[in-house]
């Protein structure tokens, strides 16, 4: 089979792989329909994990067709059509049973990581009857990709985790698919006030459209200013971290009112200033977290009433084979006007 393998800092190849095989009864095979690429495997195409082996399928996000199945597996037969889940799951360690999937002792984030991913024309999932999921014909496949990762991570790890609640102000810093996943997710809540902070003009424009209330260009005003002339000098109620840079840690960190919460969701790849000297005595909520995909089922229920907009975050199409050229498209994404690309196998 064909597929997009990592082998260092900024290499990676579209070659021949062996295609995939059962190894535990738990398994299955999905061959891939489709497939994007996330703000993570920028980062590991940039060396950001120097931990992956050499010779790694990447790709964690996708939707695709059951081709084999373990002989334990009963939630899913040859020929369904499945959700592939960013996380893998065993569903019966500690972890699983708090539903902290993320730190499955035998899964979590695997999938382009530790073992093969989905950039490819078929991939291996362990732990398929908990780590992959059905979904019915309203969900078109280019939007069922988004529920891969993306929108678990913003409503997770942005929204859950930062406890908006009704008549909320909150801001969110950074409009990638992650940032945009959260500000769409966050108004299941009502929040009277959503900021949405970026550069990228263009990708402010878009999250008036989804739902921002306010916007804030960080590279022509300070952003912290503008916030506090928005909602007061004291604050929003949520600063939710959508990057995963030191630059928009800081914004959090000083745009959030006592009793506040700050979520960061971003990934970060070097350390960050936390100024606990000004914080300690503002009584906040501090969170981080890898998504759990807890709320899935939940979010493919809401997806399939055709209320979210997800077709509006998809920029680009490519085919399998184009992969590298899509990876370029991603990697320049303001320039390019790049939010979610969808891979479509050939």
């Amino acid at each position: 089979m064909k597929a997009l393998v990592y082998y260092g800092d900024h290499d990676i190849k579209y070659e021949e792989k062996p295609k995939p095989e059962i190894l535990k009864p738990t398994d299955a095979i999905v061959k891939i329909v489709k497939t994007t690429i996330c703000g993570t495997d920028l980062g590991i195409y940039k060396g950001k994990n120097p931990e992956i082996t050499p010779g790694r399928i990447l790709g964690h996000e996708g939707i695709g067709i059951i081709e084999q199945v373990g002989e334990s597996v009963t939630n899913f037969k040859v020929g369904d059509k499945v959700l592939i889940s960013c996380v893998t799951s065993c569903g019966s360690c500690e972890y699983c049973k708090k539903q902290l999937y993320a730190h499955c002792k035998d899964g979590g984030w695997i999938l382009g990581y530790m073992i093969d991913g989905v950039q490819a024309e078929y991939t291996r999932i362990p732990h398929a009857d908990n780590s992959l999921y059905k979904y019915p014909d309203t969900i078109e496949d280019d939007v069922a990709v988004m529920l891969s990762d993306i929108l678990p991570t913003g409503h997770e790890i942005g929204v859950q985790y930062g406890n908006v609640k009704p008549g909320d102000a909150i801001a969110i810093v950074g409009a990638g698919p992650v940032g945009m996943s959260v500000l769409l997710t966050s108004q299941f809540y009502s929040p009277s006030t959503i900021i949405m902070v970026d550069m990228d003009e263009n990708r402010l424009e878009l999250a008036k459209t989804l739902g921002a209330t306010h916007t804030v260009n960080s590279a022509v005003e300070n952003a912290e200013e503008a916030i506090k002339k928005i909602v007061g000098e004291e604050g929003v109620d949520v600063a939710i971290e959508a990057v995963g840079i030191p630059p928009t840690w800081d914004i959090c960190q000083k745009i959030v009112k006592p009793g506040g919460h700050l979520a960061n969701v971003g990934v970060h790849g070097v350390k960050v200033d936390f100024e606990i000297q000004k914080l300690w005595i503002k009584n906040l909520t501090i969170t981080t977290g890898l998504v759990n995909t807890n709320t899935t089922p939940m979010l493919l229920k809401a997806t399939a009433t055709n209320k979210l907009p997800l077709k509006s975050l998809i920029t680009h199409h490519y085919k399998l084979d184009q992969i590298e050229e899509a990876y370029q498209v991603f990697l320049n994404g303001a320039k390019e006007k790049a939010m979610k690309i969808i891979i479509e196998a050939n």
